[in-house]
């Protein structure tokens, strides 16, 4: 596992890209690198659109489970992410795209949204 925290501000977006493409390199990991780092893009723009309280920080995390690969973004605002069928709302639908599965868990306070990526080897 390996995590980062970033500072609530759009411009840590492309690092978040940066942090995945290095971690996935760091694993040896070639397979969906670019699915990966999409959605890493999306679910940090959402977080720090619609999760990120001022003066907070949202935390990118990625898990190797061998087969499975997964991206975790958490953030400490209220509510839960969702596919609301209107436009801007096309972060999650290009998440949901791409990934093998997605989903979003509860934190205190907060909420995690994940997406996992399954090796085509498994």
């Amino acid at each position: 596992m390996r995590e980062r925290l970033f500072p609530r501000a759009f411009q840590t977006v492309s690092s978040a890209r940066d942090f995945a493409r290095e971690t996935l390199a760091a694993w040896d990991v070639p397979d969906r690198r670019d699915d990966v780092v999409l959605c890493v893009s999306e679910l940090a723009t959402n977080a720090l659109r619609y999760g990120v309280p001022r003066g907070r920080s949202y935390r990118v995390r990625l898990l190797n489970f061998g087969c499975c690969l997964r991206v975790e973004v958490h953030d400490s605002g209220p509510g839960r992410s969702r596919i609301l069928g209107r436009p801007p709302g096309t972060g999650l639908r290009i998440v949901e795209e791409v990934s093998d599965l997605w989903g979003v868990l509860p934190r205190s306070p907060g909420k995690v949204v994940w997406a996992e990526f399954r090796s085509p080897d498994c």
